[in-house]
Formats: structure tokens, C-alpha cells, sequence
């Protein structure tokens, strides 16, 4: 894998394990039972992406994949502005569901034309279990697309979606939240 390849994948897998997290909020909380059940396997699935993702690249650089995950501090994630926020409001959600899936198509087909076997069947993997995110996100947005507050946060969150870089305040937040048993393990201890 070549190193544009290797910083694009850490980036995917940012986005992922931190979308990851921020749709399990929704686990018991959702406006209805279905949406609890489908957001909690969504949030697996994306946290499984992210591990399998950092496997990959962990091979490369020596090291185990959680701690790519989790031994960074905030600061050295690469992910978009747009999975670090933490959306009380269902139709911010779903702009966010829609507008990551979308992206995140994009940057899979990229990788599935890797001239790397490895990056390109672990995409073509990936892919194959996005094609249900991405059902399910354009099946809200199709019953949401006339509602002001959804096409409100679309517009909203838009700007978001390439912000990479500069973190906000609430990544910090999750990161604590993340990390806070890992952190309180004691030295040379292993699970």
C-alpha cells in the first residue's frame, strides 16, 4: 500500500470508529424500536469496518490495531468534523447518516481499484455491508426530504463533511469517553 493509500485508510477508519460510536448513542432512544435496532447494528458494522481497517494498516507500522484506535491522543485523528458531533436531533442524524454514506461510497469505489489485493478486497468487503447503510439512509431521506428542519441540517452539515484537520470541542469529550478503560488499565496488563 502506498503512503497516499495508508492515509486515506487512517482516515475511513477515523471516520468510522467515531461514526461508529455516535450512532450507538442512538441505542434506546430512537424515535421508534426499528430505528434503536437498526442504528446499533449500523454503529457495529461501522466500528467492525474501523478495526478491520486499522488491522490493516497496523501490520504496516508494528503496531496493534487498537492501539492505532485508541493510544492517539484527540488531536492526532483524522476524521471529518461531521461524525465528531454529537446530534440530539433525529433529522440531524439522518443529514449526517446520508451525507457520510454517500462519501463514503465514493471513497470505497476508490479503494476497491487499489492495485493492492489486500486494500482492494477489504473495500470490496466493506462495501458489500454499506450497501444496506446506504439503503437505509436513502430510505430516510426520501421520507424526509420535504421536511424544513432535514433540508435545514443537510445544508447545515454539508460544509462539514471535508473539514479535516481542526477538531471540534466535542471530540475530545468522546475520545475520554473511548478511551477511559484503556486509559485505566494498569501498565503491562492485557485483556
Amino acid at each position: 500500500m502506498n503512503e497516499q493509500e495508508a492515509h486515506s485508510l487512517l482516515e475511513i477508519a477515523d471516520d468510522e470508529l467515531i461514526v461508529g460510536w455516535r450512532d450507538s448513542e442512538w441505542t434506546g432512544i430512537a424515535p421508534m424500536l426499528e430505528e434503536d435496532v437498526a442504528f446499533s447494528s449500523i454503529a457495529q458494522n461501522e466500528i467492525g469496518h474501523a478495526r478491520a481497517i486499522y488491522e490493516l494498516l497496523a501490520q504496516d507500522r508494528g503496531v496493534t490495531a487498537d492501539e492505532l484506535a485508541f493510544d492517539r491522543s484527540p488531536d492526532e485523528y483524522r476524521c471529518t468534523q461531521l461524525v465528531e458531533l454529537r446530534l440530539l436531533d433525529w433529522e440531524k442524524t439522518i443529514a449526517r447518516h446520508v451525507l457520510y454514506e454517500e462519501a463514503d461510497a465514493k471513497r470505497l469505489e476508490r479503494l476497491m481499484e487499489s492495485d493492492d489485493p489486500d486494500v482492494a478486497g477489504l473495500a470490496t468487503k466493506i462495501d458489500r455491508e454499506e450497501a444496506y447503510h446506504r439503503m437505509h439512509a436513502q430510505m430516510w431521506h426520501e421520507r424526509l426530504q420535504d421536511e424544513p428542519r432535514y433540508v435545514e441540517a443537510l445544508e447545515e452539515l454539508q460544509p462539514l463533511l471535508d473539514a479535516r484537520g481542526e477538531h471540534t470541542s466535542e471530540l475530545a469529550d468522546l475520545w475520554d469517553e473511548m478511551t477511559m478503560v484503556r486509559r485505566s488499565q494498569p501498565s503491562g496488563t492485557s485483556w
